[in-house]
């Protein structure tokens, strides 16, 4: 996740600690988790988990990254097994555990395995579409422990609804926001851009402060499960770039008013470098501040395969949660900690070791330390390589120094990855 509050602003966040080594805004003693304290470096962080608890959705998103539907699905992990996990999570010390899915509501036993979680000490938070939090579910989540709820949207009414698959979606996902909100929940709003959403910002900005609502995290697309075509539902370049202009405009006003609205960014680490080049054209005095922060976080370098990790409803380990097509093992037959830091995969070597094995442009990439080549899962999908430059960097050539006669050295070494028309084309009006 990219602060971008926290970079552009300077005002601190309960994940100031995993994102940026420095304890933030205090901690206090109900949220604390096994892991509490501020890693040395990023490199040694354990890894959020995100436990995709069932497949099992009572939505049918377009973009969804789990291909999921309203169906049963045989083997997913038994209680007994969830409770296994959760235990060996505790031993290894994560700092945080997602329970996600699918839609992680629809699971029976759902809050007995976050009262476990909780009483192990572990941190849990929830991902959900939110449409299924009547007033008494909003009290179970709320008493269950949970620290923080996470609701998906994208867009407002109709446009939502259209995503989602389901007519009436948005105002069941607002019951349930306003129902967790009633109770004192932590709770933010998530939202995935699009070539359908973008356009829409100035308005959900509006709506996020119209309803009080104090975080809200934007999503760049991970190209996965439904959301695999970049052709059509990808922002390009310039369009991503306009998006993070207005998203870096509206989080300024909203702390210039002392709103105290965090907006965050994820999956896709160039936006911290984006912030940087602004905050140099500005010659603002946050520029060393921000730098030092970036240099500790290191963007993609220590995300997937080290600060984050997925484990499915089958108990399949995987990098993150939007590579579910590769797998480092199963926690039935293996613990978490052993396969997690198991090396003799290549591609968890890999993501363990990105300096020494990333290819192509952002190999050469000045910010290349700041940002560590963003989301290895995109190059894979769209290079068939998990060590290419990521296609949905929207820098350009000049602004990562990369001259003619680096682009020479990578043509030499067949590091040449073309980037789809699609994301390069300008805007379509």
């Amino acid at each position: 996740m990219i602060d971008i509050t926290k970079l552009l602003c300077g005002e601190s966040s309960g994940g100031d600690t995993i994102r940026y080594g420095r304890a933030g805004a205090s901690i206090p003693q109900e949220r604390r988790s096994v892991t509490s304290g501020v890693p040395k470096s990023a490199g040694e962080r354990r890894p959020v988990v995100v436990w995709n608890v069932t497949r099992r959705c009572n939505l049918s998103c377009v973009h969804c990254y789990t291909d999921s539907k309203n169906i049963r699905y045989k083997g997913e992990l038994s209680t007994k097994e969830g409770k296994v996990l959760l235990r060996e999570l505790a031993d290894f010390k994560v700092p945080a555990v997602l329970f996600s899915g699918g839609e992680p509501l629809v699971r029976q036993d759902l809050f007995e395995l976050v009262s476990y979680a909780v009483d192990l000490g572990l941190r849990p938070t929830l991902s959900t579409n939110g449409t299924l939090i009547d007033k008494k579910t909003a009290r179970r989540i709320r008493e269950a422990g949970f620290t923080y709820v996470g609701i998906s949207l994208d867009g407002i009414g109709e446009v939502n609804d259209c995503f989602r698959g389901m007519k009436g979606a948005f105002e069941l996902a607002m019951r349930g926001f306003r129902n967790l909100v009633e109770l004192g929940a932590r709770v933010g709003l998530r939202l995935t851009l699009t070539s359908c959403n973008y356009r829409d910002l100035e308005a959900i900005f509006d709506f996020i402060e119209a309803e009080k609502i104090n975080r809200a995290c934007f999503y760049h697309l991970v190209y996965s499960g439904r959301g695999a075509s970049i052709t059509e539902s990808d922002l390009s370049h310039s369009e991503t770039r306009s998006a993070v202009d207005l998203i870096m405009r509206r989080t300024r006003d909203f702390h210039e008013r002392g709103l105290g609205i965090n907006i965050l960014t994820v999956d896709n680490h160039v936006d911290s470098i984006y912030i940087l080049r602004l905050l140099e054209q500005e010659n603002s005095p946050r520029i060393a501040e921000v730098r030092k922060l970036l240099e500790w976080n290191r963007g993609g370098t220590y995300s997937s395969g080290v600060g984050l990790a997925c484990v499915d409803w089958f108990g399949e380990v995987h990098a993150d949660q939007f590579w579910m097509d590769y797998s480092f093992g199963n926690v039935r037959n293996r613990k978490f900690s052993e396969i997690w830091t198991d090396t003799s995969d290549p591609l968890m070597k890999g993501l363990k070791d990105r300096p020494s094995v990333i290819k192509g442009r952002c190999r050469l990439c000045r910010y290349f330390a700041l940002c560590g080549g963003s989301m290895r899962v995109r190059a894979q999908r769209v290079y068939s390589d998990p060590f290419g430059p990521d296609p949905a960097c929207y820098l350009t050539d000049s602004e990562i120094g990369l001259d003619q006669e680096r682009k020479a050295e990578l043509e030499a070494n067949g590091e040449i990855y073309p980037i789809p028309e699609s994301l390069t084309g300008e805007p379509v009006i």
